[in-house]
């Protein structure tokens, strides 16, 4: 084998090594995420069924912001911190895509096993997109702030808002289901910096 061979061969073993490694960590934020989810269906039923979308996308603006003043003024004087509201705004945008696949004949109620059936089914095309996007942009989030994706996420929910005052049409953008996929991944991509960086002090 030549040199340049072996290098290209090196660099894709690399990258395969570090998109294995991103689908784990995705993975798990997922399962705590998911852990959450279920356990509150189980609480509270579906009740959430009974937001709209424009609702939904305000419930991760509101948690969003929050985010960002807490980054910004680097104490919290109520409640959840930053970790808990990103793991929020991944729930809620997986609630905001079941309902966007949900007709409007469907009953409020899901049950625990439907509604997690449907959560894992979002995460699963979501997570896909994430892996085919990491595969052409190189893992470029990795040396991204926390802050970015933070603003990263105002900015994809300032442009749902957007669609949705406009109705939902769009002249050359993507749709709302995939503001809310890239936001859901931006917030997991958070979670994963923040958790190395808890272990870089450690």
């Amino acid at each position: 084998m030549c040199f340049q061979a072996r290098v290209d061969s090196n660099l894709h073993a690399n990258m395969d090594a570090t998109l294995a490694k991103t689908a784990k960590q995705f993975d798990e934020v997922i399962g705590g995420c998911r852990d959450l989810f279920t356990k509150k269906t189980h609480d509270y039923g579906t009740a959430w069924r009974i937001l709209r979308t424009p609702s939904l996308t305000d419930q991760i603006f509101i948690k969003a912001q929050r985010i960002r003043t807490l980054e910004e003024k680097g104490t919290s004087r109520v409640g959840e911190g930053i970790h808990d509201e990103f793991v929020g705004i991944i729930n809620y945008a997986v609630m905001a895509m079941i309902q966007m696949q949900l007709s409007g004949d469907e009953a409020l109620e899901l049950g625990t096993e439907r509604a997690a059936s449907l959560y894992d089914a979002q995460v699963a095309q979501t997570k896909a997109l994430m892996l085919d996007k990491n595969h052409d942009y190189g893992e470029a989030w990795r040396d991204m702030r926390v802050s970015s994706f933070t603003d990263l996420i105002l900015m994809k929910l300032l442009r749902i808002k957007q669609i949705e005052d406009n109705s939902g049409v769009t002249l050359v953008s993507e749709g709302i289901d995939s503001g809310y996929r890239d936001i859901l991944n931006y917030a997991v991509f958070a979670l994963i910096q923040l958790k190395e960086q808890a272990a870089s002090r450690a």
